[in-house]
């Protein structure tokens, strides 16, 4: 599902237009991405928890070359899905 098929979907789930629903995904995905930007985590019971976690510098290996280079440390973006959200998906 890309981003238009979400926002159809949102529209008639919620029985808004198209127009008000792209504007409500863009302030939700706007809203998380701020919150994480500014090292806080977001949580929805029940669907999931997204964080920001640090990966330490490292040592790895050019694929071309065989040579280690050296990796930074970064912030990625995480998700963990909450228990309801597990459970569709591995519902039978």
């Amino acid at each position: 599902m890309n981003k238009q098929e979400l926002v159809a979907a949102m529209a008639a789930e919620a029985g808004l237009t198209k127009a008000d629903s792209e504007k409500a995904l863009n302030a939700v995905v706007s809203a998380i991405s701020g919150a994480l930007k500014s090292g806080d985590s977001v949580q929805l019971i029940g669907f999931g928890t997204f964080k920001v976690s640090e990966r330490a510098a490292r040592t790895g290996i050019n694929p071309a070359t065989k040579k280690p280079l050296k990796i930074a440390a970064k912030k990625v973006a995480q998700f963990k899905a909450g228990k309801a959200l597990s459970e569709i998906v591995n519902k039978k």
